[in-house]
């Protein structure tokens, strides 16, 4: 009886919402299923915004898998540069961390990442990043966890006419950390090459596979650094995010840089370092033992259509052929890698 008694003590707290108790972050995170949401903020000021991140007042409605409401205040902010001079409204950066929202406060501040405009293709391409961060997880547990939502969006000023859309929350990096049993560093200046060198192959082999060239450690640019908790001695490990400009999700407005050479994000560049055959291919039998994985992910996301899905897959077998080839392999992440 007191094992039973201690085992629905315990389903209690897993379940958020329920009898007073504030959501779990991990758990959070962990659940597959999708969470009707809906957010109501001044959405014109939010367009207006420019530079750093300037919360405004918002209010937020999730309704979970179990039944549970919660509504609470909170603050939104713009994020983003590209995205948020581009897409009609821009991503947004939710901040739970107030006195106003008590059972969602240890969500801390999430991304929400959403779509551009409100068609279709717009949706389809929130999909295909939200399944890009899946497949990561499925490779690496020193990765973002993601969930997704439906969300009706509404004009506290009736400016904007309201709207339903998916989207999906990116897990707040402390969390994503300490699940690592690792602390985070924000803005570190530190060389490609001065972190933990398996982490960093199945990162730029990673971003080749989903043909992105959008990242750069020293820059800070789409990574996140975290360092172990127990070795102060420990190069600190490399995490990856924001893959809307990859080749996989292949957005109208992605574009190449111009120092990557290409005319298509969709051609990929190996923008790893010097590694030997015998690393590379360490790192390579992880992507094969995965492969199966990756693929009925993918396969198995209903909210796709079956053309899409049959187009990432011919993207990702293009891929797979190249590595099960040893010369291509030798050329690709030995030979011609970067020096600088």
């Amino acid at each position: 009886m007191k094992k039973f008694k201690l085992s629905i003590a315990i389903l209690l707290l897993w379940l958020p919402g329920i009898n007073g108790q504030v959501v779990d972050s991990l758990k959070f995170f962990m659940d597959e299923e999708v969470i009707e949401a809906s957010l109501s903020t001044d959405i014109r000021s939010l367009q207006k915004q420019k530079g750093k991140e300037e919360y405004q007042d918002a209010s937020i409605e999730m309704k979970f898998p179990d039944n549970t409401i919660i509504n609470e205040e909170i603050g939104v902010a713009a994020r983003g540069v590209m995205r948020r001079a581009y897409c009609k409204i821009p991503p947004m950066m939710l901040n739970f961390r107030n006195t106003t929202s008590p059972k969602l406060h240890s969500l801390g501040k999430l991304k929400l990442v959403i779509g551009c405009g409100q068609k279709d293709a717009d949706e389809e391409l929130i999909f295909k990043e939200f399944l890009i961060y899946k497949m990561y997880n499925i490779l690496e547990p020193k990765s973002f966890r993601v969930r997704l939502l439906k969300v009706k969006y509404s004009d506290t000023k009736n400016k904007v006419k309201p709207f339903e859309q998916y989207a999906f929350l990116i897990e707040d990096d402390a969390d994503m950390a300490r699940r690592n049993n690792c602390k985070k560093k924000d803005e570190v200046q530190i060389a490609t090459e001065a972190t933990d060198r398996n982490t960093m192959t199945m990162v730029a082999i990673f971003e080749y596979m989903i043909g992105n060239t959008d990242w750069s450690v020293p820059n800070n640019q789409n990574i996140k650094l975290i360092y172990d908790r127990e070795n102060k001695n420990a190069l600190p490990y490399v995490v990856p995010y924001d893959f809307d400009y990859s080749g996989l999700v292949n957005a109208s407005y992605a574009i190449p840089a111009e120092v990557i050479g290409t005319e298509s994000v969709t051609e990929r560049v190996y923008r790893g370092f010097h590694r030997y055959l015998e690393e590379v291919q360490q790192t390579l039998t992880i992507f094969k033992e995965k492969k199966d994985g990756i693929y009925s992910l993918i396969n198995n996301f209903a909210l796709l259509d079956s053309k899409v899905k049959r187009n990432m897959i011919d993207y990702l077998d293009g891929f797979y052929k190249t590595i099960e080839d040893e010369k291509k392999v030798n050329t690709i992440f030995v030979e011609n890698v970067r020096s600088n």
